[in-house]
């Protein structure tokens, strides 16, 4: 990733803002309605992978019938009712999460909310190239793209509480030791940083396999 990151709070709020979507607008009536929470990244946003027909794209939900409706300003619970659905996150899967209610008001930057959809997008296509076997999957509750290959997780998180910006990750079941294992988890290199994403993971890949266990 070579573009430039939006001013740090505008990103912070325009990231809570679209897990907020992703998770109580999307995988929610997903989740009630077809019984998955699974997402996934398209070009230009992401979107429910059964129905209701859900996706995001830049600073909008469009709904099926091509309904667009604007996100910034808005709450989860009004852009479920232009949408036809019914917000909410996922019961009883995981005790983590967004944090967002339905009546929380949304604050979406089309700058910063540009930028996170290049984010997804471009770990998208590293982690298709790094095990084209693999679906990559966005993942409501931690809003991070990944997919998981001989026991070591490979992804993209937009941020969170480890690190408060767009970061890939390497994370081995078990934790290996030495240089290029610099987070608790496995590794991690914040976007802004890494100039060839697929060859970060590539070679968290080939570390992971000589490198020693903790």
């Amino acid at each position: 990733m070579n573009a430039e990151e939006p001013e740090a709070e505008v990103l912070a709020v325009t990231r809570r803002s679209l897990h907020a979507v992703a998770e109580l607008v999307m995988a929610g009536p997903q989740y009630r309605t077809s019984g998955t929470i699974r997402l996934r990244v398209v070009p230009g946003g992401f979107r429910t992978v059964a129905a209701p027909e859900l996706r995001v794209e830049g600073d909008a939900l469009v709904a099926g019938g091509g309904v667009r409706v604007p996100l910034d300003g808005r709450t989860p619970r009004e852009v479920g009712a232009a949408a036809g659905v019914e917000p909410g996150a996922p019961e009883n899967l995981y005790h983590d999460g967004s944090g967002a209610l339905a009546d929380d008001v949304l604050g979406v930057d089309s700058t910063a909310a540009g930028y996170l959809t290049r984010c997804l997008v471009s770990g998208d296509e590293a982690l298709r190239r790094l095990a084209p076997e693999a679906t990559p999957v966005l993942w409501p509750e931690h809003f991070d793209l990944g997919i998981t290959v001989d026991e070591i997780n490979y992804g993209v998180s937009l941020g969170d509480g480890y690190l408060g910006v767009p970061y890939a990750y390497v994370g081995p079941w078990e934790v290996r030791t030495g240089e290029f294992w610099n987070a608790p988890f496995g590794a991690a290199r914040p976007l802004s940083d890494l100039h060839d994403l697929h060859g970060f993971f590539a070679e968290g890949q080939e570390r992971a396999a000589t490198d020693g266990r903790k």
